[in-house]
């Protein structure tokens, strides 16, 4: 579609489900910073990872040791690296451009999210956070891992450990946690059980600041923007949050300090809850007020402008997406097939989304064409209508800019080497070589595969230099070979020759037998113009002496 006849007017989510991937049972997805990736973790305990572009996949990673279905998957800041976490309790580091495994930990709960360091090109640090205890900071090099507090003392200055509900065989159960980093990584923000979001100093384990969240519902999804300035969570009451980040991104420990020296001696949790007013502002809250739907995998766009959560409702695959302003625009119905993960390209206005069925949809913007969108004196006409042109209107230079001097400077250089910074990427390092692309690498043939084809050439070749069982005698006197054959054409190369089908072979028997009785029939004038040319007169049988 030519870019110049998109109507900017329109909105920029998308709008249909342009194509479906399918590749064994998918079960999470993750795009690499440049969206060129798309990363899919499998129910059989693989990752394969498709170009995006092209939409063919581009490598395959998997673990002898790991066949338990993936729960989350992770790219590093500049896609060199991939982190999985999956059902048998175990986090993979791989490198992908190798396709080797980096390190492999197996933890003592099952994580259900693991997230990498997000302020290292290759980074030792990852937040993973179990299904039955609190989520934990994880030393990739050692092993090493650091529970986070989840929780503050109303009463003390402590901090008390998470909540605990006991089930009724009456062992202590912890309710799943949702965690996250901030944008270079320096915090992390946790919500809790209680309806809670905290801000903690993961390196001293320090809770920093805390924000009530109204009606105290559990925290099931906590996640940032792109840019860092808006934080999404997803309760239990069935409402999706928005909230303003007011600390600056690149000084949120010194500011929090002062913050904490402002408020002077008052109770630890009262201060908390101070400084956490001026770290959070709510900005908005989303939800589906007749069907009190609940939310799966909501995220931001890209840019930031749209909010998109699926619905958890069994056996429907909806969409829903608002703009930042809170206002519904499209709800995006999919397949009777619910839907389990969700993920907006971080550059174009695409929605991937995951079925319970394994299967991966790419959700596109439906574009229509426009003209007068962008040529204002541009008229559509609804039927045909004679016009006549200008005598210079088609020339290459019109007479009317002959005239006109060009505004153009000839003698200006033209830089062809500098690299314009993308606003959408503005933290990048140039300095670091960014992962974009995978070189296509063909696969090779299973051995059972590779003997057969080795065996049916040697039949072939053999086929071909004594004869074999299937040849029969053709028309003047070649032999036919069934089976398809190797030809050696001028150029001294092979090239395969097809196996005929039935009727071909039943029309050369026909030809077959034509050729043969045609052949009896001129045996005697053959004769006879041999014996003329010894120079006999016989004709035939009888003798031409009469």
């Amino acid at each position: 579609m030519n870019a110049s006849i998109i109507d900017p007017l329109q909105g920029d989510f998308p709008e249909v489900i342009e194509e479906y991937l399918e590749h064994g049972c998918m079960k999470c997805i993750a795009f690499n910073r440049r969206g060129t990736l798309l990363a899919a973790g499998c129910n059989d305990g693989s990752c394969v990872i498709w170009d995006f572009e092209t939409r063919g996949i581009a490598k395959i990673l998997h673990d002898n040791e790991c066949s338990s279905p993936i729960t989350s998957i992770c790219w590093s800041k500049y896609g060199h690296r991939i982190l999985v976490s999956a059902a048998d309790k175990s986090l993979i580091l791989w490198d992908v451009m190798s396709g080797k495994k980096i390190t492999r930990i197996v933890l003592q709960q099952t994580p259900l999210q693991a997230r990498l360091h997000p302020g290292s090109s290759t980074p030792s640090l990852c937040l993973a956070c179990p299904l039955s205890c609190a989520p934990m900071i994880v030393d990739l090099n050692t092993g090493n891992s650091t529970l986070l507090k989840v929780s503050v003392s109303e009463t003390s200055n402590g901090l008390i450990p998470p909540s605990r509900n006991k089930s009724s065989d009456g062992i202590t159960s912890f309710t799943p946690t949702a965690a996250c980093f901030n944008k270079y990584g320096t915090l992390v923000y946790l919500g809790n059980s209680k309806g809670e979001i905290l801000v903690i100093d993961y390196k001293n384990g320090e809770v920093r600041a805390v924000v009530p969240i109204t009606g105290g519902s559990v925290v099931k999804n906590i996640v940032f923007s792109r840019n860092g300035q808006y934080l999404l969570t997803n309760s239990n009451d069935r409402v999706i949050r928005i909230y303003e980040n007011l600390l600056p991104l690149k000084d949120e420990v010194r500011t929090l300090d002062e913050l904490n020296e402002n408020c002077g001696d008052v109770n630890n949790s009262e201060k908390l809850k101070v400084i956490g007013s001026k770290c959070l502002i709510l900005f908005r809250e989303f939800q589906d007020a007749i069907t009190k739907v609940h939310w799966k995998a909501p995220c931001f766009s890209g840019d930031g402008e749209w909010v998109v959560g699926g619905s958890a409702c069994k056996g429907e695959h909806k969409i829903y997406i608002w703009d930042r302003a809170g206002h519904l625009v499209k709800i995006l119905e999919g397949p009777k097939e619910a839907l389990i993960d969700l993920a907006w390209h971080p550059v174009h206005p695409f929605v991937v989304s995951v079925s319970l069925n394994g299967f991966v949809y790419i959700w596109a913007k439906d574009y229509t064409e426009n003209w007068s969108a962008f040529a204002p004196d541009f008229k559509e006409l609804e039927e045909n209508e004679e016009y006549v042109e200008r005598e210079d209107e088609f020339d290459l230079i019109p007479d009317t800019e002959k005239v006109k001097a060009p505004d153009v400077n000839e003698d200006e250089e033209v830089d062809i080497i500098s690299v314009e910074k993308d606003a959408t990427f503005s933290d990048s390092d140039m300095s670091q070589e960014e992962l974009c692309f995978l070189p296509a690498t063909p696969s090779r043939d299973p051995l059972e595969q590779q003997d057969k084809c080795a065996e049916s050439s040697s039949k072939l070749l053999d086929s071909n230099n004594t004869g074999s069982p299937s040849e029969e005698a053709g028309p003047n006197g070649l032999m036919m070979n069934h089976a398809s054959s190797l030809l050696e054409d001028d150029a001294g190369r092979f090239k395969r020759k097809r196996k005929p089908s039935e009727k071909v072979l039943e029309l050369q028997a026909e030809k077959v037998k034509k050729s043969s009785k045609s052949s009896k029939l001129a045996k005697p004038k053959n004769k006879s113009l041999v014996d003329q040319d010894n120079g006999n007169s016989f004709h035939g049988d009888g003798i031409s002496g009469e």
